[in-house]
């Protein structure tokens, strides 16, 4: 890794820091039960602060660091900066009560789809702009085509953030947006594998599956940032 690289990794990580340390007060927020709405039900300075910020900081900053070592200086970076944040706190708060709110998932797709689309008319983009358009719509109409089949193994929440992850992934082709979903789907399937054998859950326990979608889908952007 070069010094130009080096150094593109230590700032993606120190504002993967920056901004991880300020997410414990929004999850705590957003983390209301089902039903209650999150703008009078906590306000921003409660009595309990919610997860510590240096956990949050040290997953957004790690995370930040291998989307830049992925990506290298191509300008789909900064988007992958920007989303990056909004993951972390999406899958804190899809962890802690099972609910993915709209004033987060519908902010990533427009932020993904537009970010992409600007970064497409930029030199050495790396992915292609229609990609992103197209990998939104498949992902989220899968997603919806599950909600239908199964409406009891996830929200519509997972499908409007399959919107965004999937403009993320297509952006670097159907084979990533494919790797994307599947290892979301598995890692998904692992989960529920240990807390079964662990006996911490059962065949109607709900798992949030919000989480595994966002890890899936960071594992398919980073293989196709280094195949890209």
């Amino acid at each position: 890794m070069g010094v130009s690289s080096l150094l593109i990794v230590l700032v993606a990580a120190l504002w993967g820091a920056l901004a991880g340390a300020l997410l414990p007060r929004p999850a705590y927020r957003l983390s209301v039960e089902p039903g209650e709405e999150w703008r009078s039900a906590r306000g921003w300075l409660g009595a309990s602060p919610g997860p510590r910020a240096a956990g949050p900081a040290a997953v957004t900053a790690g995370t930040c660091a291998l989307l830049a070592a992925a990506t290298g200086s191509r300008p789909e970076l900064a988007v992958w900066l920007l989303l990056a944040p909004l993951g972390v706190l999406l899958a804190t708060v899809d962890f802690a009560v099972h609910r993915l709110p709209d004033v987060l998932t519908l902010p990533l797709a427009l932020l993904a789809v537009l970010g992409l689309g600007g970064a497409a008319l930029l030199p050495e983009a790396g992915g292609s702009w229609p990609g992103s358009l197209w990998g939104a719509l498949g992902m989220g109409g899968f997603y919806l085509l599950l909600l239908l089949a199964y409406p009891k193994g996830m929200g519509f929440g997972d499908v409007k953030l399959a919107v965004g992850l999937g403009a993320a992934l297509g952006w670097y082709g159907w084979g990533v947006l494919f790797l994307g979903v599947f290892a979301g789907v598995l890692l998904n399937g692992l989960y529920a594998l240990v807390l079964v054998v662990a006996r911490r859950a059962g065949r109607k326990s709900e798992i949030p599956f919000g989480p595994f979608m966002i890890l899936g889908a960071l594992a398919g952007v980073l293989l196709g940032g280094l195949g890209a």
